[in-house]
């Protein structure tokens, strides 16, 4: 193991898929000679060329739809969005072409694109550079979602998506780019739709994804400290999700929160309650809560307040652990 930033074991996941497989390539803004805005691909263009490592104009819907027929002519594309924000101009590219394409022609063929987007707030970018969306992509057929929260977890899945056959919406919380951690030197994979249980505890499952999961840990360390141990479930893939890895932990705390850093309205979160209501009722001994960003855009000068911190989670778990039915 090895110890880099969360932004480098990108580059290094891009890196080791294209030395593999020479049909794997990079397009995007800013992605070549500049090293990418977050410095994702540093030093990719000069060891892959342009060929490879392709700079475009500002032009979402015009170089995510050139990755689209690439991949449908059997390439593997990889495609950067500078700001998560800006996928609203290619959006009519994947979501009625992207996600549907496979489905339309019975299989014939495949469309391996990974769709790289920094998301979330942290940076004081204001409210058209800090936005969550994932929701919008979980909501439509044929797309995979993943929002790792570790440099270990973000290397592995981009590797398994960049190797999926499928379209893969890669969620990157831009807080998370400077985080160290461990990662392996081998060549290894994280499978899609596979949850890991950050920290066990027998009290509450918190259930969330990327930032959030990080809070959530901070949130357990404070609460352990009045002896309520939390169990921290990562979701690390939205669409699908792990099912079985919430339920499991569900029916050993009979209480759940589900966290992430997306307005509350229509977040995944919502999904997942609702889930757990259908399914299995009568696990809980409480009702179900959520943690979330108010319904607002993201404010510039009051980011640091609307942003779902460890003290709402904390808020929340001993909400939950007051109420019964």
């Amino acid at each position: 193991m090895k110890e880099i930033r969360y932004i480098f074991a990108i580059k290094e996941a891009m890196e080791e898929e294209m030395e593999r497989d020479e049909n794997v390539f990079l397009i995007g803004e800013d992605v070549g000679l500049a090293g990418g805005s977050f410095g994702a691909s540093r030093g990719l263009y000069d060891k892959f060329g342009p060929e490879r490592v392709i700079d475009t104009p500002i032009s979402e819907a015009g170089f995510t739809s050139i990755a689209l027929g690439a991949a449908s002519c059997g390439l593997r594309p990889i495609v950067e969005i500078m700001f998560m924000d800006f996928v609203t101009c290619a959006m009519d590219s994947i979501v009625n072409q992207v996600a549907k394409m496979r489905y339309m022609f019975g299989n014939q063929y495949t469309v391996p694109i990974v769709v790289r987007m920094p998301e979330g707030a942290g940076l004081n970018a204001g409210p058209q550079h800090s936005q969550c969306l994932e929701a919008w992509f979980a909501h439509v057929p044929g797309l995979k979602v993943v929002m790792p929260s570790t440099p270990y977890d973000v290397k592995g899945l981009l590797k398994s998506s960049i190797r999926d056959d499928n379209p893969v919406i890669f969620v990157e919380n831009k807080t998370l780019h400077a985080m160290k951690g461990s990662v392996g030197e081998e060549d290894y994979v994280i499978p899609i739709g596979k949850a890991d249980v950050k920290r066990e505890g027998e009290d509450v499952t918190v259930v969330t994804a990327s930032r959030m999961v990080h809070e959530s840990l901070k949130a357990a360390d404070i609460l352990s400290q009045e002896g309520i141990n939390i169990e921290v479930v990562d979701l690390r893939t939205i669409q699908p999700w792990d099912k079985e890895a919430v339920f499991n932990s569900i029916s050993k705390t009979h209480r759940l929160v589900i966290a992430h850093e997306a307005v509350k309205q229509f977040g995944f979160g919502a999904e997942i309650s609702a889930a757990v209501s259908e399914e299995i009722m009568d696990e809980l001994d409480a009702p179900i809560m959520r943690v979330g960003a108010p319904f607002v855009p993201v404010p510039y000068s009051l980011e640091k307040f609307y942003v779902p911190s460890s003290e709402d989670i904390v808020g929340t778990v001993k909400k939950t652990l007051e109420q019964g039915f």
